[in-house]
């Protein structure tokens, strides 16, 4: 009786185990959070363009959402945790955070000029004005399977 009570703890483990691997993946945006691409390859800016000049992404234990958008170049993006998820929004690549302005984390933290896509530590709240055309991938640095991107247009 006693093995067949472990034996069901165990199964227990394995399910809830599996069932959170499961949700965390099913959620997960369909980009790579490794690359970002140059406009020329991103987005077609021929036509008129309905993005936004402000946008909100939240972030919760689920990740970002919405964890693709598309903004106007000047616009301003800001991630705020809605649920006290520990949250450092930050330029793909992890760990070094080089691809919006190609200096890494150690060279543009703390960042006064505001120029790195990088909050330079967590927050509840970061706000990002976009100057750069392009598709910029972006990631938590404290759980770099959290990631989204923004896509910047004219």
């Amino acid at each position: 009786m006693k093995k067949i009570i472990i034996l069901f703890g165990v199964l227990l483990v394995i399910v809830a185990l599996g069932w959170y691997i499961f949700t965390r993946t099913a959620s997960a945006p369909t980009v790579s959070p490794l690359t970002s691409t140059p406009l020329s390859q991103a987005v077609d800016t021929s036509g008129p363009s309905t993005a936004l000049l402000l946008a909100t992404v939240n972030y919760t234990v689920k990740g970002f959402s919405p964890a693709i958008i598309t903004i106007r170049q000047g616009g301003t993006v800001t991630f705020t945790s809605v649920d006290g998820s520990p949250m450092w929004v930050a330029s793909a690549v992890h760990p070094t955070h080089l691809i919006y302005d190609g200096t890494s984390r150690t060279e543009h933290c703390p960042n006064p000029t505001d120029t790195a896509f990088d909050q330079c530590g967590s927050g509840v709240s970061y706000t990002f004005k976009f100057l750069k055309l392009g598709e910029w991938k972006y990631h938590n640095h404290m759980n770099a399977g959290d990631w989204g991107s923004v896509t910047v247009v004219q």
